[in-house]
């Protein structure tokens, strides 16, 4: 039997961006050095938290498509009695990508749950027929209200925070040169009397997102790039940070900048296979930390 805790808990159940950590068909340096298992890096799934007010009811926030080799990995997501079970009471989508909502089909196995979204990315699941394998009379679809909490089991409460974000990649206009705004949000958990926000995307933070964000005891935020200019510089990519809706770390408005003021605990999430953060000893990684913000990896269990 598995051991259970009965205070808040958040367990990263994957730390990278989309892709990966090594991404499949990335040969850059970091992804090489974790290929060769070097002590420096880690290697990572794409981003997912799981987070527990009780200890025996979960939700998971972002459906990432590793969620099945993630659940595999994660001994209190396991079934607790025999035949079929799962502690996972819902899942929270916070982003229409592919690497936030394609998970979801991995938990076809009619078991019941309920996804929270809100009515934007729940029409996504019904526009495409694919999603219909999440049979609706067993896994409940519940819209939710940005700014509206909601209970969403053992004894949490979840409340969507807008934030500054872009159409998912299938949806943007052909050629398009600038981002096109879109729904993205953060998930913020409440249970016990502490709270924590999941937020692995914001293109911008502004004083409305700083002020959302002081209510948190635990931030995941958005790690992925250092610099805007990091996928160009690296000859991996043409879009800047910003142009695919994440903030970098670097720079005057850059994360480690705006949030340098919060009281929360401040750990980077859904971090790019590009970021020199990775390599435990790059200069980029002990500024990280001189500033006080933490590295998600898989596995990572937070108390809150």
């Amino acid at each position: 039997m598995t051991e259970r805790h009965a205070e808040p808990t958040a367990v990263v159940l994957g730390s990278a961006a989309g892709g990966g950590f090594p991404q499949w068909n990335c040969g850059c340096h970091l992804c090489n050095l974790a290929r060769q298992g070097d002590e420096r890096v880690r290697a990572a799934t794409q981003a997912s938290v799981a987070i527990t007010g009780d200890g025996e009811s979960w939700v998971i926030v972002g459906a990432s498509p590793d969620l099945r080799q993630q659940l595999t990995q994660t001994p209190r997501l396991w079934p607790r009695v025999g035949g079929r079970d799962s502690p996972i009471a819902g899942v929270v989508l916070i982003g229409g990508d592919i690497d936030a909502i394609a998970g979801l089909l991995v938990l076809r196995e009619r078991q019941p749950f309920t996804i929270y979204a809100p009515q934007a990315l729940l029409s996504v699941l019904s526009d495409n027929d694919l999603f219909n394998v999440l049979d609706p009379a067993i896994v409940r679809r519940t819209p939710i209200q940005p700014l509206q909490p909601i209970a969403c089991g053992g004894g949490m409460t979840l409340t969507l925070l807008p934030m500054p974000g872009k159409v998912p990649l299938y949806r943007e206009t052909p050629g398009a040169t600038e981002p096109e705004a879109g729904l993205t949000y953060a998930a913020m958990i409440s249970a016990g009397g502490r709270s924590v926000i999941v937020a692995p995307a914001c293109a911008n933070i502004t004083d409305d997102v700083l002020a959302q964000f002081r209510a948190a005891d635990v931030l995941f935020f958005d790690g992925t790039l250092f610099t805007d200019d990091e996928m160009i510089t690296a000859g991996l990519g043409t879009k800047t940070g910003t142009r695919m809706g994440h903030v970098p770390l670097s720079g005057p408005n850059g994360t480690l900048a705006r949030l340098a003021g919060l009281p929360a605990r401040r750990i980077l999430l859904h971090v790019n296979n590009t970021n020199p953060i990775l390599l435990s000893d790059s200069p980029e990684r002990r500024q990280v930390d001189a500033a006080g913000f933490e590295v998600a990896y898989d596995g990572m269990e937070v108390r809150l």
